[in-house]
């Protein structure tokens, strides 16, 4: 065995299970919180009414779950951040490569998307409402434009710091321009591709409930609203739970698959 051999052993050892290792480290800390509140308000330190115990938010879960309102809000929820997810990831690829790769589109285009990128998504709702109506149109419109502006951003700036001697290279092995974007430029944009989705994914999630907040009859959001309306402080926090939840598994099953496609990165923290 070789000097390096040992080191290399030990290094791949832990990664089989750096997964659940992963997975209990990062729950413990809000379920440390979770458990130290409801001890808190159990021991009376404080009567819970605004912030409730984790097990009066439970109860409240099963209870949405028992007459299927959890169900129906949580899939409206998230059909309308898939659909809106979607059209944003197409429209900000397409326009963060085409701006990214031609120095004259850049010029003509970005100035124009980054004074837009500054404009409040509730600021969208009034225009969107007046164009598209009060239906799903302006709601998936809506999430559509706060994942597209992350989406644009990271292709742009993946394709702008795409190194210049790789280029170089397939143009000395005179690649064609689809072999070039194929074997050149796509795998080496490819990881800040990944990065540029899950902040559009994030911005969905909160797209979605300025989406509901107005107008909408069914979704987390309107979960929401309604527990303002009625004082439920249960149900609010529940709505939050549940966001919270659904974001971080979306975001794992981006991640989880992306990542047969960035095993060739050779990095520190790359999982085998």
């Amino acid at each position: 065995m070789t000097v390096t051999e040992p080191a290399l052993a030990t290094a791949r050892q832990p990664r089989s299970f750096a997964h659940p290792a992963s997975l209990a480290l990062g729950l413990l800390l809000p379920v440390g919180l979770a458990l130290a509140w409801e001890l808190a308000v159990r021991a009376g330190l404080s009567d819970g009414r605004l912030v409730p115990p984790p097990s009066r938010i439970w109860d409240t879960l099963a209870e949405l779950a028992s007459t299927g309102e959890l169900q129906r809000h949580t899939l409206a929820t998230v059909l309308r951040v898939a659909a809106g997810f979607g059209l944003g990831v197409v429209a900000g690829t397409l326009a963060g490569a085409i701006t990214g790769y031609s120095a004259l589109m850049r010029g003509l285009l970005d100035p124009t998307l980054q004074a837009l990128r500054a404009i409040p998504s509730i600021a969208w709702v009034p225009l969107f409402i007046l164009w598209l109506g009060i239906f799903e149109s302006s709601k998936i419109t809506l999430i559509a434009v706060g994942v597209f502006f992350p989406v644009y951003l990271g292709v742009m700036g993946a394709v702008l710091s795409v190194d210049r001697k790789i280029v170089e290279v397939g143009r000395v092995f005179r690649l064609s321009g689809p072999a070039m974007v194929w074997r050149i430029l796509l795998p080496a944009v490819l990881p800040a591709y990944v990065i540029a989705l899950r902040s559009g994914l994030g911005l969905g999630w909160m797209f979605v409930v300025a989406a509901e907040l107005l107008g909408a009859s069914e979704g987390l959001g309107y979960l929401l609203v309604d527990g303002q309306q009625l004082g439920k402080p249960a149900q609010i926090v529940a709505a939050i739970v549940v966001f919270a939840v659904i974001g971080k598994t979306t975001d794992w099953m981006l991640t989880s698959a992306a990542a047969p496609f960035l095993r060739w990165e050779d990095r520190y923290g790359a999982r085998a």
